[in-house]
């Protein structure tokens, strides 16, 4: 079957520039910020431009893409007005999402800036209570985060918390990022299968649908989130090549978030491929 693959492309251009984008690096998937990631701006959808999106996708044999929601959205923030602001971008960027039927949209939990892990858990869990609508065809995915500062999902029992508060809705999920869970103090390097059976017991590994695959710049358990590009950090190629012919993971779209330009991501996209 392959692997499907691709890195974060702009979203200035429309789906089918985007589309462009990832088959100029050797891509069958890509991520891509539903709007400005250190703002709260989106630019109009144009159906026309979707639907020629739509039909490159199938042509090319697109694995499912994985959007990622700006930084600046925060769930549990202390502040009202900000949740408040929060909650109303989640629940139109899953309406923009619904454009595009059948893919994922990550985001980070969000920190609780001193409120405390429950009360983060639980202000996240009513915000996505709220915006996850019945039938929608997109997958809410939450991520995998190193524990830096006050972030909520530094483990994997934050994030089961969150969801086993919504009843473990088909419309949500986890994204898994390799770096985050390395600098969060889970060693995928000598124990990738102890990992993710904790995983399994935590969460559940029916529930892990997309990776985002970096190394790291940190040792094991920095909490520091530092990305590196692929065999240049504490990780390693060997570690990453395991990650990609996991049986519990080889299925699943993996997405580069390196610090790479175009020709960096050709040669990582590249090189993976050669691994599976």
């Amino acid at each position: 079957m392959g692997i499907f693959i691709g890195n974060h492309v702009s979203s200035s251009g429309g789906f089918v520039e985007m589309g462009k984008r990832a088959l100029k690096v050797g891509g069958n998937t890509f991520a891509f910020f539903t709007r400005n990631p250190r703002g709260g701006s989106a630019a109009p959808i144009d159906p026309e431009d979707v639907k020629e999106f739509l039909t490159m996708a199938r042509e090319h044999g697109f694995g499912r893409l994985v959007a990622h929601a700006p930084y600046t959205m925060n769930l549990c923030a202390a502040k009202e007005d900000i949740r408040a602001f929060s909650i109303n971008m989640l629940k139109d960027d899953i309406k923009r999402m619904e454009f595009i039927p059948g893919n994922y949209y990550n985001f980070h939990p969000g920190s609780h800036v001193g409120q405390g892990e429950a009360e983060g858990i639980r202000l996240i869990a009513e915000a996505l209570k709220e915006a996850l609508e019945p039938g929608i065809s997109t997958t809410v995915l939450l991520e995998t985060m190193a524990g830096k500062g006050s972030e909520v999902g530094r483990n994997f029992e934050e994030l089961a918390q969150i969801m086993d508060r919504l009843g473990n809705p088909k419309e949500l999920g986890v994204c898994f990022d390799t770096c985050h869970v390395w600098d969060g103090g889970y060693d995928i390097v000598g124990d990738l299968d102890g990992v993710l059976k904790r995983f399994d017991e935590v969460i559940g590994l029916e529930r892990l649908f997309a990776v985002h695959i970096n190394d790291s710049k940190n040792p094991l358990g920095a909490h520091k989130d530092r990305h590196e590009k692929i065999g240049q950090g504490n990780i390693g190629s060997e570690a990453l090549k395991r990650v990609v012919n996991h049986p519990a993971l080889k299925d699943k779209p993996f997405i580069l978030e390196t610090p790479c330009d175009d020709d960096g991501y050709t040669e990582e996209i590249r090189m993976i491929r050669g691994w599976v």
